[in-house]
């Protein structure tokens, strides 16, 4: 399953916001590697440099802004879960209208963006991209008022699905997190100056403080005025969705004031305890598996070991577009350690399967370095349910967990034995209320 994107914003007048913003999108670029993106408001202007890419192959175009006295910026990192992978879907967007212009980051996915597409195309809208964040800028636009927190505000009951957005004016930076709180956005401090982002980590690589999550159905404007905060929406309920902890964030970061590190290695632990095996060592799949591989190796006194090495000069092969790309990827990224598996029951660590064709491959890859046995183990449930709300997943039949048992999975992957951690002991793991997650992917109840 690929996550949409990941996005940064600052309000920091004078001070050098466009290389805050590149540092803190290569903090973010684990959630997305299509294309990456900077708008930059100079208090009268906003430019724009983005393109398909890595962050640091984009960096000539980033280091063009760095000329411009800039009061604020927003980036964005970018894997397409709706629109193509096209350039001109790249983000921010930046648009012109009446009331002047604004860029718009968004990460997430409008379970009723179709309908509000079609509606807007009849009404005589002209669209440039085939993205969902566009929608909100022709909704804006034709809303009528000359601020855009007002218009933002009529226009936030309209948006049904997971949403983190950010918007950029001549003298404004302005957030909005849907009313469930599908998708990760957290607000911290830099200097004096406020910053917000999509996971914590982009708080330290920039040297800023984590102040809070920002709340669901919560709208926050920062100016030269200050930080204001509005309540848009009411939550009914938290839905966060579980794949953060999973595989989406990385381990350094904090979400809803949980360690996503300490979380996967409890994972772990639980696991070992559900689904022991009888085996001589344990190692994970890099790098989102390392934590919970840990974890049931301290848990059931079996030792780790490093089984695999990861290419670092491949990128993930999750955030890769296609099925093709994705299987070559898999053996360009990962070869097993011969001389620690060779002769052994070998139990392997993953944060999950979908598809199933990647964990087949490394089943595989350990039986050809000479394991002696394959004992899978999964730290989630499951995956039995496409997303719709900002996750790439397959269709229901392309699913591995779609209306099969774990022996009929077991059979097709060839691993020896197969595990999974139960729904509750996930939740149990992450030491939050089991009612703030999305857990649809793995119980088909959808929370929107």
């Amino acid at each position: 399953m690929e996550e949409c994107c990941g996005i940064f914003g600052i309000f920091a007048p004078g001070c050098d916001v466009s290389k805050l913003t590149t540092y803190a999108l290569y903090a973010l670029q684990h959630r997305g590697q299509e294309s990456a993106g900077i708008a930059l408001s100079n208090g009268q202007n906003i430019c724009l440099r983005k393109g398909p890419g890595l962050v640091s192959e984009l960096l000539p175009k980033f280091k063009e802004l760095e000329a411009i006295p800039a009061v604020s910026a927003i980036g964005h990192v970018r894997y397409s879960t709706t629109g193509d992978a096209r350039p001109e879907n790249a983000q921010p967007l930046l648009i012109s209208y009446r009331h002047g212009s604004m860029a718009v980051a968004h990460n997430g996915n409008l379970v009723n963006g179709e309908e509000l597409r079609e509606r807007l195309e009849k009404e005589g809208s002209i669209f440039q991209t085939t993205t969902d964040s566009e929608l909100i800028a022709h909704l804006v636009a034709r809303y009528g008022y000359s601020d855009l927190e007002s218009s933002l505000k009529g226009v936030m009951p309209y948006l049904h699905g997971a949403y983190s957005f950010l918007f950029l004016t001549e003298d404004k930076l302005i957030c909005m997190r849907d009313p469930y709180g599908i998708r990760p956005l957290s607000l911290g401090q830099w200097q004096g100056h406020h910053v917000l982002a999509s996971e914590s980590c982009a708080f330290d690589t920039i040297g800023a403080e984590f102040m809070r999550d920002v709340d669901p159905g919560e709208m926050i404007v920062i100016g030269e005025e200050g930080l204001k905060s509005i309540q848009v929406l009411p939550t009914h309920r938290k839905a966060l969705c579980i794949f953060e902890f999973i595989y989406f964030a990385r381990p350094d970061s904090n979400i809803g004031g949980a360690n996503v590190h300490l979380v996967r290695k409890e994972l772990g632990r639980r696991l070992a305890r559900e689904c022991p095996a009888d085996a001589d060592v344990v190692t994970g799949v890099p790098d989102s598996s390392m934590a919970a591989a840990s974890g049931f190796a301290e848990e059931s006194g079996l030792p780790y070991e490093t089984g695999l090495i990861k290419n670092r000069y491949i990128g993930r092969t999750f955030i890769q577009p296609s099925q093709q790309v994705r299987d070559i990827g898999v053996q360009l990224k990962l070869n097993p350690v011969q001389k620690v598996v060779e002769g052994k029951r070998v139990v392997v660590v993953d944060d999950s399967i979908v598809r199933g064709t990647t964990s087949k491959r490394l089943v595989d890859m350990f039986f050809r370095a000479g394991a002696r046995e394959v004992h899978l183990r999964i730290s989630s449930p499951p995956v039995v349910s496409s997303c719709f709300y900002g996750i790439d997943t397959p269709t229901y039949e392309e699913l591995i967990g779609y209306q099969r048992q774990v022996e009929e999975i077991r059979a097709k992957i060839g691993a020896t034995t197969l595990g999974y951690l139960s729904q509750d002991g996930m939740l149990g793991a992450i030491g939050l209320p089991e009612d703030n997650f999305c857990v649809a992917c793995f119980s088909g109840d959808y929370p929107i």
